[in-house]
C-alpha cells in the first residue's frame, strides 16, 4: 500500500458575514499537489431567508479556478461578461491567465427563500507556457462529466483524466479530480497513474491503508496502490497530477512563477486597470 507522506488539517477562515471555510491548501509543508495550489471546503452552511454569500469582484492571474458544489447554488459573474449559476455536480472552470476579475454571490431567488451551501473551491496553477494566456470561462453540467460505479462507490470525474476516462474540462497539464460517494463498508482503489495524489475527506470517516482519516483531513500520498475503506457513509475527493516545472508564488488571489508579476498585478488592481465585471459596482480593495 502507498504510504501517507503527510496529513494536513484545515485552518478555518472567515470570508465575511459569518461564512466560514476550511482552508487545506496551500500548506506550510506542502504548497501544491500536482497543479492544485489552493483548496477550500465551503460549509455546509445554512442561510436563512435574506442571507447568502457576497464575494465581491476580485482579481486572479496565473491560475484556473474550479467550483464544485454538493449542495446549493452560486451565481458567477466575470469580466468577460459570463453569468452562470453553478449547481451540484457541475463544473465552473475559469482560466485567469493574464488577468480576470469575478464575483460569487447567492442569486436573488435563493436569497429570498433561504438555502444550504456546501462545496469545494480549488485553484490550479498554470504551467509556465500558459501563465499569461487569454482569460476564459466554461461551464460543464453534471451530466456531461464521466460517472461510474465501482462496488459501493459512486464516482464522478470532475477534471482531468484517469485510466480510459476524460472530463470535458480543458486542462493545461496532466491532472485528475474525482468525487467519490462511498456507502458504509465501500472499498475503492485510487488511480495510481498520476505522480502527485491526495485524498480529502469531505464527510464521514475512512481508512486509507491502515491509517484512519476523519472529516476535513487531507492525506498526501507517496506512489503506489492505495485503497480507501469507508467506516461509515462518506464522501471523499481524490486529486493531483503532474508536478509543475518551477516554483509558484501565491499572494491573495494571485499566482505566478515570478514575484514581480504578482507585484504588477497588485498595482493593476489598485489602479483599476483590470476589466470590470459587468453589472457589478462593488469590488474588494487590495489588501494592505
Amino acid at each position: 500500500m502507498a504510504a501517507i507522506e503527510l496529513i494536513i488539517e484545515p485552518r478555518e477562515r472567515d470570508l465575511g458575514g459569518g461564512f466560514k471555510v476550511r482552508r487545506i491548501l496551500p500548506h506550510a509543508r506542502r504548497r501544491l499537489v500536482g497543479p492544485f495550489i489552493f483548496l477550500d471546503h465551503m460549509g455546509p452552511a445554512d442561510f436563512p431567508p435574506g442571507g447568502g454569500i457576497d464575494v465581491r469582484p476580485h482579481p486572479h492571474i496565473g491560475l484556473a479556478t474550479v467550483t464544485y458544489l454538493f449542495e446549493g447554488e452560486i451565481l458567477h459573474r466575470d469580466s468577460l461578461g459570463s453569468v452562470q449559476p453553478i449547481r451540484p455536480g457541475a463544473v465552473n472552470w475559469m482560466t485567469a491567465g493574464r488577468g480576470i476579475a469575478h464575483s460569487e454571490r447567492t442569486g436573488p431567488e435563493l436569497r429570498r427563500a433561504g438555502h444550504r451551501l456546501h462545496g469545494l473551491q480549488s485553484w490550479m496553477a498554470l504551467p509556465l507556457e500558459a501563465e499569461e494566456c487569454e482569460p476564459a470561462f466554461s461551464h460543464h453540467p453534471a451530466d456531461s462529466l464521466p460517472s461510474w460505479q465501482e462496488g459501493k462507490a459512486s464516482l464522478r470525474l470532475i477534471v482531468g483524466r484517469v485510466q480510459h476516462r476524460a472530463a470535458p474540462v480543458g486542462v493545461f497539464s496532466p491532472t485528475f479530480y474525482i468525487d467519490a460517494a462511498l456507502e458504509a463498508g465501500a472499498r475503492w482503489t485510487l488511480p495510481d497513474e498520476h505522480e502527485d495524489r491526495a485524498l480529502y475527506v469531505v464527510s464521514g470517516s475512512v481508512t486509507l491503508g491502515d491509517q484512519a482519516l476523519a472529516e476535513g483531513r487531507l492525506a498526501v500520498l507517496r506512489p503506489g496502490p492505495a485503497e480507501v475503506t469507508a467506516a461509515e457513509r462518506s464522501r471523499v475527493v481524490a486529486l493531483g497530477g503532474a508536478p509543475l516545472a518551477g516554483e509558484r508564488h501565491i499572494w491573495w488571489n494571485l499566482v505566478s512563477s515570478r514575484k514581480e508579476r504578482i507585484e504588477s498585478a497588485k498595482a493593476d488592481w489598485k489602479a483599476g486597470r483590470f476589466a470590470p465585471v459587468p453589472g457589478e459596482t462593488e469590488f474588494i480593495p487590495l489588501p494592505e
